[in-house]
């Protein structure tokens, strides 16, 4: 079996440091990554793709990343299940292991 996931776009927003219950540094980045064909519309989408950073990796991005720049992300995709009053709820989500910082936006 495999799991392992590379993506490449920019980042959304600035990165924020944050640390766990675990006092563990973490951070949860947004990045854009925009679709090589159109739509019926004749336009091209965007995917909007959320990710999360633990360790070196969060803090190394918040302190060298920011807003527009291109990065390339290494990792896995992780299935959390959630309860919450109308049942269970199957969440995805991207982990990152490593990260290439491509290029800063000029």
């Amino acid at each position: 079996m495999l799991n392992k996931l590379i993506l490449v776009g920019r980042l959304v927003e600035n990165p924020e440091l944050k640390t766990t219950n675990n006092d563990k540094k973490m951070s949860i980045i947004t990045i854009a990554i925009p679709r090589p064909f159109k739509n019926t519309n004749d336009e091209y989408e965007t995917d909007f793709i959320d990710c999360k950073l633990f360790g070196g990796v969060a803090s190394n991005t918040c302190e060298y990343c920011k807003k527009g720049d291109v990065i390339g992300i290494y990792g896995r995709v992780q299935n959390r299940i959630i309860e919450n009053e109308e049942g269970k709820k199957n969440i995805l989500e991207v982990i990152v292991e490593k990260i290439s910082f491509l290029s800063n936006k000029k």
